[in-house]
């Protein structure tokens, strides 16, 4: 009679605590594992999201007419300039943009930058090697349904005086503007693709300071943190509008409010979940900074975010 040994109690006792130990610490890890690569991923996705939010607005920021920077506390609402915009009530970032495209041409610029001051008159500007047909062209490519052309744009004098909040239309006062006394001057194509002449409906260029070097605008741009807190979780969404000229929109009311009434503005979504979006200015250096939520995680019992920042000389 063969006699086969089996486990003793006390083994299998020691055979199940181990087990336990095993299954126990092993589940933690695993559950340690997976959340860190959740985290890892979201943390990458939204590393992304807010760096290329930021990159969209430093770009456009990079051609800006830095005296035109104003901010809003909403659309419409009383701009202040850029460097007295303190505080986190501001949701309403604008600029006037200048037209870099144009500028860079194919073969040569299709505005030289350049104005001719013996070869003026209080009717016409002339810039010599500028292009307006060439210009025309590309200002209503980049309007999208050719609703803006050149006479649509201004010019700003490099080197003149300015108020950020007058001297562009930022107030809605083109009275002020048609009077030919701010730092913009709107203007129209000549039959002369060189010259600039006043633009419709505006004083001619009688008593302005004409500087021998001028930047072309052809739009301005606000970017703007919209519907915030609609869903209930401290977020909004981060807007961009171009395509409107504060030199020549405003309301019936004539206070400014291009974003709502400008009749060619167009807009674009830069990000979505954006729980901030702030903005300040030191001289003539700009820091922005943009932070997105996930809606996936939660860390240590709140909320999870990233930030990205950048600084725009």
């Amino acid at each position: 009679m063969k006699i086969r040994s089996a486990f003793t109690m006390i083994e299998l006792v020691f055979v199940i605590v181990i087990l336990g130990i095993i299954g126990k610490f092993g589940i933690e890890f695993l559950a340690q594992t997976y959340k860190s690569f959740l985290y890892t991923n979201v943390n990458h996705h939204l590393q992304s999201k807010s760096e290329i939010a930021v990159e969209i607005i430093a770009k456009r920021l990079e051609h800006r007419i830095k005296d035109s920077v104003i901010a809003r506390t909403s659309p419409g609402s009383t701009p202040v300039p850029i460097g007295s915009a303190s505080g986190e009530s501001y949701t309403v970032l604008e600029w006037v943009g200048v037209d870099n495209e144009g500028f860079r041409g194919t073969i040569l610029p299709y505005w030289s930058g350049i104005i001719d001051l013996n070869n003026c008159s209080a009717s016409v500007l002339t810039s010599p090697d500028t292009n307006t047909t060439a210009e025309n062209t590309l200002i209503k490519i980049f309007s999208e349904d050719n609703s803006t052309d050149i006479n649509d744009t201004a010019i700003y004098f490099v080197g003149s005086n300015s108020d950020a909040v007058t001297d562009y239309g930022w107030n809605g006062d083109i009275t002020y503007m048609n009077a030919q006394r701010g730092a913009m001057h709107p203007i129209n194509s000549n039959s002369n693709i060189s010259q600039f002449v006043p633009a419709s409906g505006t004083s001619d260029f009688s008593g302005v300071d004409v500087y021998e070097y001028y930047k072309l605008a052809r739009t301005a741009y606000a970017v703007v943190i919209e519907d915030y807190n609609n869903t209930g979780d401290n977020t909004g969404t981060l807007k961009l509008y171009y395509n409107y000229q504060p030199w020549k929109d405003k309301d019936s009311s004539g206070s400014s409010d291009q974003l709502n009434d400008a009749p060619n503005v167009k807009s674009a979504v830069i990000m979505d979940k954006v729980s901030t979006f702030r903005f300040m200015s030191i001289g003539s250096i700009m820091k922005i900074q943009v932070c997105v939520k996930s809606d996936v995680l939660q860390k240590d019992g709140g909320d999870y975010s990233l930030c990205k920042e950048k600084t725009i000389f």
